[in-house]
C-alpha cells in the first residue's frame, strides 16, 4: 500500500474586526478545515487591554475571540511574529499568546522571553512531523524578545545607504540591506535542529516592503537562501499586505508574500481610530506610509486594490517528503471575507498576471502554469 498523501496550506496575514468574527473565514473554513495542516499569520493584538506602545505607529488590534474563531475555521498554527505584536504593551502580547494557546493553535514566532520566542512546535500529522518555525523582520524598536523580554523571534535587516557618486552631496543613494548576523546564527541553529526533529521544516518570516509592487529588499533573498541551504523545505512570508514574487531556488519555494487574507479595511478597525483619536485614513503615520506607493492615489478602498489579490498556499506531503507546492488565487470582496477563486474567474487570471508581472521585474524566471483551479510551482 502507498503511504497517505497529505494536503497543507497557509495563508498571509489575517486580522479580523467584526461583529461576526467567524464570517471572516466562511468561504474557506471547510478547505481548512478538510486539509492536514492549515497555517496562518496573526496580524493583530488579542486584547481589550492596554494602551499603545510609544513605538507603535499604527496600531492594530482585535477581540481574544479570534483565536477560538481562527481554530473552529480550520487554523492549526498560526504565526504570532508581527510587527504589531507589542502594540498594546507586554500584557496584551502575554495575553494574546494564551488565548491562542487556549483555543488549542500552535503558535510560533513569538514567545515571553528569547527562549520561548525560539521555540517552534513540531506537529505530528499523521505519522509526519512538521516544524514550523516563526520569525519578524519588521520589528519596531523593543518588539523584539530578550532573555526577559517578551516579544518576536527577530529576523532584523540592516541597512547601508551607499552614495551613487560619494564625491557629490546630497545625491541620491543604492540601498543595499543584509541580514543581522546574530539573528541569521540563531535562525540557522534553529533550522538545522529542527531539521534533527521533523521531516518538514517550515519557515515563516513576516517581512519585506509593504505596498510597494514586486520589489523584494537583498536581506529577505538572504534569509530565504540561508534557510533553505540549512534544511528549509519551504518559505512562507508575509506582511507586504501585497502580493510578491515566488522563488525557485534548490528546488524549494520561496513564497515571498501570501498577501492579506482576512484583513479588514483600516476604516474597520474601530478599537485603534478611537486610540489615535482620528481616522486611520487621514492620521499623519497613515499618510506618511501610503507616500510609498503610488497605488494608494488611485484606490476605490482603504488599500490599494492589489493588496485584495491574494492566495492559499498549498504543499502536498508523501512519504515524509513534499512532492507538490501549488497555490490557489483568492480574492478579498468589499467585505473583506476571502475565497478561492475558479479558473474561469476574470479575477484568477488577474492574480497569474500579477505574479509573472512581478517575477519578472525581479528577474526570476518562475513559470505559473495552471492545472485545474491550481498555479502549479513545483
Amino acid at each position: 500500500m502507498s503511504a497517505e498523501s497529505l494536503t497543507m496550506l497557509g495563508v498571509g496575514d489575517c486580522a479580523p474586526y467584526r461583529d461576526d468574527l467567524s464570517s471572516s473565514f466562511a468561504h474557506v473554513a471547510d478547505l481548512f478545515r478538510n486539509a492536514d495542516l492549515t497555517f496562518g499569520q496573526l496580524e493583530s493584538v488579542l486584547s481589550l487591554q492596554g494602551t499603545p506602545s510609544s513605538c507603535t505607529r499604527m496600531p492594530c488590534s482585535s477581540r481574544p475571540e479570534v483565536a477560538k474563531v481562527m481554530k473552529d475555521a480550520g487554523f492549526d498554527v498560526v504565526s504570532w511574529a508581527s510587527n504589531h505584536a507589542l502594540d498594546y504593551g507586554r500584557e496584551a502580547f502575554n495575553e494574546t499568546i494564551d488565548h491562542l494557546k487556549e483555543a488549542g493553535l500552535y503558535v510560533t514566532g513569538a514567545g515571553k522571553n528569547e527562549a520561548d520566542a525560539r521555540r517552534y512546535p513540531v506537529i505530528d500529522v499523521k505519522g509526519t512531523k512538521v516544524a514550523v518555525l516563526g520569525y519578524c523582520s519588521i520589528l519596531p524598536q523593543g518588539f523584539w524578545a530578550q532573555e526577559m523580554r517578551p516579544g518576536c523571534n527577530p529576523a532584523r535587516g540592516i541597512t547601508a545607504y551607499v552614495p551613487v557618486e560619494h564625491d557629490q552631496p546630497g545625491t541620491p543613494c543604492r540601498i543595499y540591506s543584509f541580514p543581522h548576523p546574530d539573528d541569521l546564527n540563531h535562525m540557522i541553529e534553529d533550522i538545522q535542529k529542527a531539521r534533527q526533529e521533523a521531516d518538514i521544516v517550515i519557515v515563516s518570516i513576516h517581512w519585506g516592503i509593504h505596498f510597494k509592487e514586486a520589489v523584494i529588499a537583498d536581506y529577505q533573498k538572504y534569509y530565504a537562501h540561508f534557510a533553505i541551504d540549512n534544511g528549509a523545505d519551504l518559505v512562507l512570508g508575509h506582511h507586504a499586505h501585497i502580493l510578491k514574487p515566488i522563488e525557485i531556488y534548490k528546488g524549494k519555494v520561496i513564497f515571498y508574500s501570501l498577501g492579506n487574507f482576512a484583513m479588514e479595511e483600516v476604516t474597520n478597525m474601530l478599537r485603534d481610530q478611537a486610540t489615535l483619536h482620528q481616522d486611520m485614513l487621514t492620521s499623519k503615520n497613515h499618510t506618511e506610509m501610503t507616500a510609498i506607493s503610488d497605488a494608494f492615489k488611485t484606490t476605490k478602498r482603504s488599500f490599494p486594490m492589489d493588496s485584495y489579490l491574494t492566495m492559499v498556499a498549498k504543499w502536498e506531503v508523501k512519504n515524509k517528503q513534499i512532492t507538490r507546492v501549488s497555490f490557489l488565487p483568492a480574492y478579498l470582496p468589499e467585505d473583506c471575507a476571502p475565497y478561492v477563486l475558479n479558473s474561469d474567474d476574470p479575477k484568477f487570471q488577474e492574480i497569474v498576471s500579477y505574479m509573472e508581472r512581478i517575477s519578472l521585474a525581479e528577474k526570476m524566471d518562475t513559470k505559473y502554469p495552471v492545472e485545474g483551479n491550481e498555479v502549479v510551482l513545483i
